[in-house]
């Protein structure tokens, strides 16, 4: 199963909306996140865990915290918010340096996306400058995250087959490791 941001049932619709009018303020937009990820833990990932299934999810809440925190939520408020989510068995952080960023995001998109250029925090009018501005200061939080949460950094400046595969071994080897302590543990 894979979930990520703007992919539940409730709210992914609206939230979208939302947004394309980018009238949302820093605490509705992160109430927003919350709810998307909410319902997608309660009726898509807890269910799957469930029966088995392993989930993947694009951008967990550590992304949805450390936007909130860039734009001035209160770091204390923003972990309660997420203080529902379950604690992944790992999380890979790929770190990529924002001027890789903007050209990848660039050839997928053709444009900068308003809210992913941190346009909103109305620090600058360009929309470029912006966008590294806001991406460093992502960045900044991810590596403060890192020290709270554990997670593993992983280099995204690199090929996508590079990234791919280092992600495929470093997952197989949890993969294995839960089927070995599955088996140690059944009699």
């Amino acid at each position: 199963m894979n979930v990520g941001l703007k992919r539940s049932m409730l709210v992914s619709r609206e939230l979208e909306q939302a947004m394309r009018g980018n009238i949302l303020g820093t605490r509705t937009l992160s109430l927003f996140y919350a709810t998307d990820f909410a319902d997608q833990l309660e009726n898509r990932i807890i269910p799957a865990l469930r029966s088995g299934f392993i989930v993947l999810s694009d951008r967990y809440i550590y992304t949805l915290m450390s936007r909130a925190i860039v734009r001035g939520v209160e770091p204390e408020w923003i972990r309660d918010v997420y203080g529902i989510a379950l604690i992944p068995d790992a999380v890979f952080y790929l770190a990529v340096s924002p001027r890789i960023l903007i050209e990848r995001n660039l050839r997928k998109h053709s444009v900068l996306d308003y809210w992913e250029s941190g346009m909103d925090m109305h620090r600058t009018s360009n929309i470029y400058g912006s966008f590294i501005e806001y991406q460093r200061q992502i960045q900044k939080e991810f590596k403060t995250m890192q020290r709270l949460y554990g997670f593993e950094t992983i280099d995204g400046n690199r090929s996508r087959r590079a990234i791919q595969h280092e992600l495929r071994a470093k997952i197989e080897l949890i993969l294995n490791g839960k089927q070995c302590h599955a088996e140690e543990g059944s009699d």
